[in-house]
């Protein structure tokens, strides 16, 4: 379907209104266009001060994403992520602006605790240094090298 024949639904949840943006997993420009209409309609034209984005399909996300978002807190509109996804929730700027509102809602809060950043590196500790098995193997290298 082209991005322009996209239409929006929304719900109402616990005074937020939350984009429905159907099954989409992955969303490109267009989408993420289209999505920043929606919202700004809502906060500018329908003066809602809590929007939400339902997340339950999506896969991935343009990286403009959390920055529009960030936007509109900033203007102080409150948002929140219906259900996003595993692979959305492993993401850095979800764990370091996001926590949990109540059950699958998750509020955007810039000033919340920042998480422990060794959490996203990896354990060297646990990593042997690199051994030849073969001393052959070096000179396979260095003549692939040479």
């Amino acid at each position: 379907m082209a991005a322009s024949k996209k239409l929006f639904q929304s719900f109402k949840l616990e005074g937020f209104t939350f984009i429905e943006i159907g099954d989409m997993e992955i969303w490109d420009g267009a989408d993420l266009s289209l999505l920043r209409e929606a919202l700004f309609r809502l906060v500018v034209s329908g003066k809602r001060r809590k929007i939400g984005v339902d997340m339950r399909f999506v896969k991935y996300i343009p990286s403009g994403f959390f920055g529009m978002l960030f936007d509109w807190r900033e203007q102080g509109v409150r948002v929140q992520l219906f259900s996003p996804q595993e692979n959305v929730r492993q993401m850095l700027w979800f764990h370091r602006f996001f926590v949990n509102a109540a059950g699958e809602r998750f509020e955007l809060v810039p000033d919340a605790p920042q998480a422990d950043p060794a959490r996203y590196l990896p354990d060297l500790t646990q990593v042997n240094e690199w051994q030849v098995d073969d001393p052959q193997d070096d000179a396979v290298m260095a003549e692939q090298n040479s």
